[in-house]
């Protein structure tokens, strides 16, 4: 009987655990602790005011940029045909560089060019048909061959029947019908070229 009460002795009772206090969350406006009412993160009237101002100058100035990205916007589309055709030879001419890239001038073979063009073989004013013919345009430098020698055409040929080929060189040497442009076919031709470009690397 001594053994069986000593193996079943009662153990102490345990200490209930002490509550725990009401939960505290940290004010977004002065970073002090309190207790929170319902959804508030603010902890006082002036800080709730201090947020709520943070919160209307931030809305405001999207407001402003919007307004000022809609207005650019606006005035883009109301630029001229010439300035779509600009913006797509730019990409156009900056993708014939990158193509071209070490392979020398086009005309006289030189690789040490400070300046390189886009050099048409058929000029714009011959036929702008072909201003946007990746055939029709290569790398060149500026000088002396594109500025001084009016695209020094007769090499010109000469290189770019090494290039291309005599068939394709017969298709720049053909007639072209008329081709109209547009506003919206300028921005295509900029937005291809620029993807090109990219993809060159």
């Amino acid at each position: 009987m001594t053994l069986a009460r000593t193996q079943f002795k009662r153990q102490p009772a345990k200490e209930p655990k002490p509550k725990p206090g009401p939960r505290q969350r940290k004010c977004k406006c002065c970073g002090a602790s309190f207790v929170p009412q319902g959804l508030a993160s603010w902890c006082s009237l002036p800080c709730a005011h201090k947020l709520a101002m943070e919160l209307l100058a931030k809305k405001k100035a999207k407001e402003q940029r919007q307004e000022r990205a809609a207005t650019k916007a606006k005035l883009v589309e109301l630029e001229p045909l010439e300035y779509w055709i600009k913006r797509a030879e730019k990409a156009f001419n900056a993708y014939i560089r990158k193509r071209d890239e070490g392979q020398g001038c086009i005309s006289c073979g030189r690789k040490d060019a400070d300046v390189w063009n886009a050099g048409h073989f058929v000029s714009v004013g011959a036929n702008r048909t072909l201003r946007f013919n990746e055939d029709n345009v290569h790398l060149q430098c500026a000088r002396p061959c594109n500025k001084d020698k009016g695209g020094n055409i007769h090499e010109y040929r000469k290189g770019l029947l090494a290039k291309i080929g005599p068939e394709r060189l017969a298709v720049l040497d053909g007639w072209h019908p008329p081709e109209k442009m547009t506003r919206l076919l300028a921005q295509a031709i900029e937005a291809e070229y620029k993807r090109k470009f990219k993809e060159l690397g």
